[in-house]
């Protein structure tokens, strides 16, 4: 599994597969680019796939801090020169859209078509509630139940009920998964601190924003904010809960190849 040790000495795990036109996926808060396996295997016959960790989560190093969406950016950016890769469509996923958002916007000669997913421009009174109190918890010391609440708000009540075995498996492995806690607060409060919203007009990327309707996590009107401020962007409408790229990896994955595919 390839990596970099990026300018600031972090170590960033990536994965690389498929060949085609260069790909970069970004996972969301959980950062961990496995996140992608059931998107990926959809979209690897006709793609090169680039699926990052970001620094602070999944198999990459966790330093602790700062942590902000440029620095990710930032990390993937490297990835990319240390691929070769000059310029690549970009999809992000929650967290990952707003990388994806930062880089149409602060490195576009790098950028392609791009695909912003559940995400959102700037946080609103709803989203720093909602976050507030996922770090409250992890500051509480208690990541079994973040662990659960980010199921809850992330999974629609038929995934949950056929896969309560898996989801019970990963509570008790949170503790683990999202050590050293305070990171992980680290990294919710990059996301309270994240606002482009106003800076989303001067997108010239084509782009494709993707939102599930029935999303707890990231209401669509989010998504709706995003179409609607980036000049001749596309939304797209799914369902499948806020972790709609695993739930309906074949629906969104289809998506994503027609529009990447022009």
């Amino acid at each position: 599994m390839p990596l970099i040790t990026t300018s600031d000495g972090c170590r960033v795990h990536y994965d690389v597969r498929g060949s085609g036109p260069t790909v970069v996926l970004i996972p969301g808060l959980g950062g961990d680019g496995r996140f992608w396996e059931p998107v990926a295997a959809q979209l690897e016959a006709r793609f090169r796939l680039i699926l990052v960790d970001h620094r602070g989560a999944g198999r990459s190093d966790r330093p602790d801090g700062p942590y902000t969406i440029e620095r990710i950016g930032r990390d993937v950016l490297e990835i990319m020169d240390g691929e070769g890769c000059a310029r690549a469509h970009l999809l992000g996923h929650s967290t990952g859209g707003t990388v994806v958002q930062t880089l149409a916007l602060d490195a576009a000669e790098r950028t392609g078509r791009i695909v912003i997913s559940g995400s959102w421009p700037g946080p609103d009174a709803r989203f720093r509630t909602l976050f507030e109190a996922r770090l409250a918890l992890l500051e509480a010391g208690r990541p079994e139940i973040y662990q659960a609440f980010t199921h809850v708000l992330g999974y629609d009540a038929d995934w949950i009920a056929a896969h309560e075995a898996e989801l019970d498996a990963a509570i008790g492995r949170a503790a683990e998964a999202l050590a050293p806690l305070a990171v992980t607060a680290a990294r919710i409060r990059m996301l309270l601190a994240y606002d482009r919203a106003a800076d989303l007009g001067r997108i010239t990327a084509p782009t494709l924003v993707v939102g599930a309707r029935d999303d707890e996590m990231i209401l669509f009107g989010q998504s709706e904010r995003i179409a609607g401020a980036i000049p001749g962007a596309e939304l797209v409408a799914l369902d499948g809960g806020h972790f709609y790229p695993r739930t309906r990896a074949e629906a969104f994955a289809r998506r994503v190849e027609d529009f990447l595919s022009v």
